[in-house]
């Protein structure tokens, strides 16, 4: 008798484990999340100490509170982005900006960037619709002479976008859309980000849910179009076109 032959199309035994063991996607998990999160105020009070002392040693001029304040916050950043980084590399040996899935089509980050300004008017007007809002905007303290608006302006549409996004759509989103769902991870992640700037609109609850809405959109594009890049491109214009708004209603104040 002959030997049974074996089935020469059968897939190899070695691609069988290799595709049982393929990571998903993301590869970080909650304790990393928790850790990171643990992470931000020991950043926020080392970039305002650095900054500080840096102004000091170096005898910078009283400068405006909105370079300030913005110097130390680009450096938290700095610093807070600088442990993800290290939690990428040595723990997961994964790199940063692929798992932050920083990508994306031209014609998809342009569709996602023109999608900000009506989203932008969309919240102005749901803004208007439900009544003046008499609590005070610490913000506004900060927007007092041209240099400060034009800091605030500059960081609003570039470095501000880019790491909120890469925050709560690229970190936070991915991990609650696996385990929750789409709906929960895009309103899960909103969530923190509009509380986020609850301070700067003094706690008012109409506008800090407006803020939620609006991060739920740049989730949703996030989802979509699969790309961090994209959300920042959406967000990036929305802030844009808030800012073009308050330069415009400034400059007509003055007629």
């Amino acid at each position: 008798m002959e030997p049974e032959r074996q089935d020469e199309t059968a897939s190899p035994e070695p691609a069988i484990e290799a595709s049982e063991k393929r990571e998903e996607f993301p590869f970080w998990g909650y304790r990393d999340l928790l850790a990171l999160a643990a992470l931000v105020l020991p950043c926020l009070a080392a970039a305002g100490l650095l900054v500080g002392a840096a102004f000091a040693v170096l005898r910078v001029p009283p400068a405006p509170r909105a370079m300030l304040l913005l110097a130390a916050q680009f450096l938290a950043y700095g610093l807070w982005f600088g442990c993800i980084w290290m939690l990428f590399h040595v723990k997961y040996r994964r790199p940063f900006w692929e798992s932050m899935a920083w990508k994306g089509r031209r014609d998809n980050i342009a569709a996602a960037a023109l999608a900000g300004p009506p989203l932008a008017l969309l919240i102005g007007f749901a803004g208007a619709a439900l009544g003046k809002d008499k609590t005070d905007i610490p913000m506004m303290e900060l927007l007092k002479d041209p240099v400060s608006i034009a800091l605030v302006g500059a960081f609003a549409v570039t470095l501000g976008p880019v790491c909120e996004e890469l925050a709560f759509r690229g970190i936070m989103l991915p991990l609650v859309t696996r385990s929750f769902g789409p709906v929960a991870g895009v309103t899960l992640s909103a969530l923190p980000f509009a509380l986020l700037h609850g301070p700067q609109y003094g706690w008012s609850l109409a506008r800090v849910l407006l803020i939620a809405v609006a991060g739920a959109a740049f989730g949703a594009v996030r989802l979509r179009m699969g790309s961090t890049q994209a959300a920042a491109a959406m967000h990036a214009t929305y802030n844009l076109t808030f800012v073009a708004a308050f330069l415009l209603q400034r400059n007509l104040g003055r007629v």
